[in-house]
């Protein structure tokens, strides 16, 4: 059995499809009551990986865990390890984490400690694991939707800095393919998508799939920090607008290691917003 976190999310929702459509027996695990829309055959547990206590009945008879914080789960809570041994005690034999790239660009961030609390529990757990290292994602453009379908205009700073954003359907399918097939344990993956793009041309991307003028509007740092500051912890803010504003070098290279997992390319930003364009009709 495999048991999959965030399963109601972006990632989560697309890995557990992937795994159901692949004859897995799935455990779907989130923090409300069963979501609608679950693959046919798959069970849900309600639960929360901030409580490990909570997991320990999900994690009954499980062969390999899919773990992602989500939220305030970045931030705080238990200790890694009181979760990892709660999942070693139920006889979990591979463990698979959704971390992030900036744990190598930026190894002193503070916003990604917590994560990186994660990393070494996994590392040390003497089981096979792999971690996921993703970039940017390419659904942070669900942010624009609101604006994009009242005035049709994207509000964001930093305007023609590229990022390699990836589609987390990306990141669902390198999951699904480490969860299930050998050869990925101890390995560390960073997943980025194949082109680097700016906020202006993923704008254009909108528009173009809309059939309909977008227009972009840059804010300023400060303004973009007034905007983050009403859903996001002040610790994270600078660091976040250092990436999209001031990004290193190696956050601007196209991973090949998508491609190297599934065999096909990453997807680019256009197939995203064509599967999600009713966000932003």
């Amino acid at each position: 059995m495999i048991v999959v976190t965030g399963a109601t999310g972006n990632i989560g929702r697309t890995l557990v499809a992937l795994l159901a459509e692949a004859g897995e027996d799935v455990l779907a695990v989130s923090r409300r009551p069963r979501p609608e829309g679950l693959p046919a055959g798959v069970r849900h547990a309600q639960a929360d990986i901030g409580d490990s206590a909570s997991m320990r009945p999900a994690l009954e008879g499980a062969d390999a865990l899919f773990l992602l914080l989500g939220g305030e789960l970045n931030g705080h809570g238990e200790d890694p390890n009181a979760l990892i041994d709660v999942a070693l005690g139920a006889g979990v034999k591979r463990l698979v984490l959704v971390s992030s790239q900036i744990n190598s660009t930026r190894p002193e961030a503070l916003s990604h400690t917590r994560l990186r609390a994660f990393e070494a529990a996994i590392r040390a757990s003497g089981v096979d694991f792999t971690i996921l290292r993703p970039g940017g994602f390419a659904s942070n453009a669900f942010a624009w939707a609101e604006t994009v379908r009242t005035k049709r205009t994207v509000f964001a700073p930093f305007g023609d800095v590229p990022l390699p954003v990836v589609d987390p359907a990306d990141i669902a399918a390198v999951a699904a393919a480490a969860l299930r097939e050998e050869g990925h344990a101890g390995r560390t993956y960073e997943l980025t998508g194949p082109e680097a793009i700016t906020p202006r041309e993923q704008a254009a991307a909108i528009s173009r799939a809309l059939g309909e003028e977008v227009a972009f509007v840059e804010l300023s740092r400060a303004q973009a920090h007034a905007h983050m500051a009403q859903f996001m912890p002040e610790e994270v803010i600078d660091g976040t607008l250092d990436v999209l504003g001031v990004p290193l070098p190696a956050e601007q290279v196209i991973s090949p290691e998508t491609e190297s997992v599934l065999g096909r390319p990453a997807r680019p930003f256009g197939q995203w917003v064509a599967r999600n364009l009713p966000a932003f009709r």
